[in-house]
């Protein structure tokens, strides 16, 4: 066999057979991330609230709490706190639990579960990517496209064994968006945009603004060519059909209520009447170009000026909190920070792919100019990655949307430039300049720029924060609150009650989600406010004794608003006569006091 023999036989191996390699690949990469982080598996070392919080939501529904029940009853004691999430994400790790826990027992069944959950929407992820890449690029296209994905550090962060939140699934929803786009079978394309759109906002609606861009494309393409009807009708179908199926088996009891931070009556009205109204003007379907556009227009319109009307409340803030709930808490929260304010070690990465894949998008675009379907779709996907770019200047959380997007686009110029240089005749320039353009076109040199380019400040303030919330987070500090205390409510940080109810059998006060106003006001009242405020507040809850973690990023808080205020008093090592000690050992991170009401 011939060298140009072998190479076209592994090409078409891999065009052929692509969905077996793909599924393999991720194999590989999946029992490669378990195998290197097993420690942080084996020790349940959720480094997320919301990761922790995931946990207990499973938890409390295989020990028998309602379906529609999701208020977390350990925290904000005895009411509970409100979890504005629905039970859909929820379902693949609860099923790991129950199929390992015969062999290995409970605690080690969620550790295996937390560490496998993430990992299956990566394989959902990265079959969508290469059915994209497939559609849109090359039929062997696809391992380039997966290389891509794995350099995407924003996005992979996503998929790691323990991030068991749902942003992993979200991200998988898109990634079918995408596919869904990219389908040259106008129907069929259009149900996997609506079910995915459905899905993503049946998890929640961190990535609405997609779905509505998704609509949005789907609806253009059909007033430029009036024979993608079907696609858009398909589209409408699936988006109602699959919004009122969602909300109908997973919205919570809470989430019936006219709210505007979940799939709620609010927003399901909105994927109904889109859904009603698009499938409708696809009846009409005029032979006008201009008649479709202002069909769209009007349907639009309707929308939005109903959506306006019925649901003023959700023009604002969608969490529904207060100006001073916002400035105490949310806008500390840091992916909720546009990309220009964090350092440049950590925007450089996430800001470089969106740009190399809206200008692969554009070159794939002009190329393709002849086939309309194809002309289309990467129209629709550099849209759509110009958007998420756009959208870190926002929040640098859209930074995994962002650069999910742009991996069709760097791998249609990956495949258009590295062949060039693999064809010239100079072996160092077929080595050197395949191997460069690679990295370049791949976003893959961004890694080296950080290493070698020092930009940031060193700042030593933050190293001590960072250290201070892992050993406070840590299963070997946490299992010191285990041994040393009956099960009792703990008066801690907001930021530390969702750790503290998985890694112990005690109660905490607050955790950070924005129903919960009350107890996070509390909780940052009791610490910024003067010492005689705090036991009422404390006993309110029902509380039996103080957990602080010196230094630990939310402290930073206190004691920068209210530097004389009860945790400052403390950090200077003033404590009231009320406050009895709890011995716990030298190295413990913590500081733990027993609250005595009747001094």
């Amino acid at each position: 066999m011939t060298k140009a023999e072998g190479g076209f036989e592994l090409e078409r191996e891999l065009s052929v057979h692509w969905l077996r390699w793909t599924l393999l690949a991720w194999a590989a990469i999946a029992a490669w991330f378990l195998w290197d982080r097993w420690g942080q598996v084996n020790a349940l070392a959720l480094g997320d609230t919301d990761d922790n919080m995931r946990l207990m939501q499973v938890r409390a529904l295989l020990d028998g709490q309602g379906w529609y029940d999701l208020r977390q009853y350990r925290l904000s004691p005895p009411g509970g706190l409100d979890i504005h999430w629905s039970r859909l994400v929820d379902l693949p790790i609860a099923a790991l639990i129950l199929i390992f826990k015969p062999f290995v027992g409970t605690p080690m069944a969620e550790r295996l579960a937390c560490g496998i959950a993430p990992l299956l929407p990566l394989a959902v992820t990265m079959g969508a990517l290469s059915v994209t890449v497939r559609r849109l690029v090359a039929p062997a296209a696809w391992p380039i496209a997966a290389i891509i994905l794995l350099g995407c550090g924003s996005t992979m962060l996503m998929f790691m064994p323990l991030r068991i939140d749902h942003h992993g699934w979200q991200l998988a929803c898109l990634a079918l968006t995408l596919a869904g786009i990219a389908d040259p079978r106008g129907a069929r394309g259009g149900l996997t945009v609506g079910l995915s759109s459905a899905a993503s906002l049946t998890i929640g609606l961190e990535l609405l603004p997609y779905c509505a861009i998704a609509g949005a494309i789907v609806t253009l393409r059909w007033v430029w060519d009036g024979g993608e009807v079907r696609r858009m009708q398909a589209y409408a179908l699936a988006l109602a059909g699959g919004g009122t199926l969602g909300f109908a088996l997973f919205a919570s009891n809470a989430n019936h209520a006219m709210r505007c931070d979940a799939l709620t009556p609010a927003w399901l009205s909105v994927t109904i009447a889109a859904g009603v109204l698009l499938f409708a003007v696809g009846l009409l379907n005029p032979a006008n170009r201009m008649a479709r556009l202002g069909l769209a227009a009007v349907a639009g319109a309707a929308i939005a000026g109903g959506f306006a009307a019925l649901f003023p409340q959700c023009l604002s803030r969608p969490e529904g909190v207060s100006d001073e709930l916002y400035d105490i808490w949310l806008s500390n929260v840091r992916e909720a920070r546009p990309i220009y304010r964090h350092s440049f070690a950590m925007g450089f990465p996430v800001a470089v792919l969106p740009v190399i894949g809206v200008i692969g998008a554009a070159v794939a675009a002009w190329r393709a100019r002849a086939s309309a379907v194809q002309l289309s779709s990467w129209i629709a996907i550099g849209l759509f990655t110009a958007f998420a770019g756009a959208m870190l200047l926002w929040q640098i959380r859209a930074g995994p949307a962002a650069q999910l997007l742009a991996v069709p686009g760097a791998t249609a110029l990956v495949w258009l430039v590295v062949p060039w240089f693999l064809n010239q005749k100079h072996m160092a320039v077929r080595v050197l300049g395949a191997v460069a353009a690679f990295l370049l076109l791949s976003g893959l040199f961004t890694g080296f720029v950080v290493k070698y380019v020092k930009v940031d400040k060193p700042q030593k303030a933050r190293n001590v924060v960072a250290r201070a919330n892992a050993r406070c987070a840590s299963a070997a500090g946490m299992s010191l609150l285990d041994r040393s205390l009956p099960p009792s409510t703990l008066f801690t940080h907001v930021d530390l009650g969702p750790r503290l109810i998985v890694m112990t059998h005690h109660k905490g006060i607050a955790g950070p989600y924005h129903r919960n106003e009350r107890a996070i006001l509390d909780v940052h009242h009791a610490f910024t406010g003067s010492p005689a405020a705090f036991r009422p507040i404390a006993q309110r809850y029902g509380a039996q004794y103080l957990l602080v973690c010196p230094n630990m990023a939310e402290t930073t808080i206190y004691r920068s608003r209210a530097p004389n205020g009860f945790y400052g008093q403390l950090a200077k090592g003033q404590v009231p006569a009320w406050l009895d000690p709890v011995r716990l050992p030298a190295k413990a991170p913590y500081r733990l006091w027993r609250i005595r009401y009747d001094r």
